[in-house]
């Protein structure tokens, strides 16, 4: 008996997490679209389905930072993070999609609709498992369905009754309303230069959601330097 197309969507996907595997890349959730909904495919028809793709803590930094070693140009992490996608998205005869590129991809709204997640005071998606340690790299669009991960239904910050988020900024610029942008960039620029460029967000390191996926001293302190200040 031949399989049918759920086996075959099956089929990739598993084959697109073994060759992720060494990268530390892996496969975070699935959207599903209507007919016409989805983003562009490289033949100009719209995609049925999009698997997201991506770190849960620091999952990437062995291969990444080995990966860097041999590598002087710009933009490190999103040239290396092409690197792995391209070649698999072409083997599995996938669109890649990056959230570094134009045409800008809604990558939050699809990690809010393949994993259930919601954004944190900080803007970031929180996961209930591994908090506000985790990354989006990429994703496949397809011509056909691929089966949907888990989604979870409940937003750790509701049962979060200190919020420490919100007292640890030095510059209060996290707050319930809205993420003060403009006054973090000022508090990096100067101040900041000594502490969270060091050390990583005060707030983000004061959640208490999946401390133990919490990036590395060196991981943290890359991601910081790699901010456009």
């Amino acid at each position: 008996m031949s399989a049918g197309p759920a086996d075959c969507a099956r089929a990739t996907v598993e084959r697109v997490s073994r060759s992720l595997e060494a990268s530390g890349i892996g496969t975070r959730g699935a959207v599903l679209f209507p007919d016409g909904e989805g983003p562009i495919l490289a033949d100009r028809t719209s995609a049925r389905s999009v698997l997201l793709l991506g770190n849960i803590g620091g999952s990437i930094w062995p291969a990444f930072s080995q990966w860097r070693n041999g590598y002087d140009g710009p933009d490190p992490l999103d040239t290396w993070s092409k690197s792995v996608i391209l070649p698999i998205a072409e083997a599995v005869d996938a669109t890649a999609y990056f959230p570094s590129d134009p045409p800008w991809q809604p990558f939050q709204r699809w990690a809010m609709r393949a994993e259930g997640l919601k954004p944190s005071p900080l803007g970031v998606l929180i996961h209930p498992q591994v908090g506000l340690w985790h990354g989006y790299r990429g994703a496949l669009g397809f011509s056909y369905d691929v089966e949907p991960g888990k989604i979870f239904d409940h937003h750790p910050c509701d049962g979060c009754l200190d919020k420490p988020c919100l007292s640890t900024c030095p510059v209060q610029a996290v707050r319930l309303e809205a993420f003060d942008v403009s006054s973090c960039r000022d508090y990096l620029r100067s101040a900041g230069q000594m502490s969270c460029m060091l050390s990583g967000c005060h707030a983000r390191n004061a959640c208490p959601v999946g401390q133990d996926y919490r990036y590395s001293a060196e991981q943290l302190r890359f991601h910081m330097e790699m901010l456009r200040l």
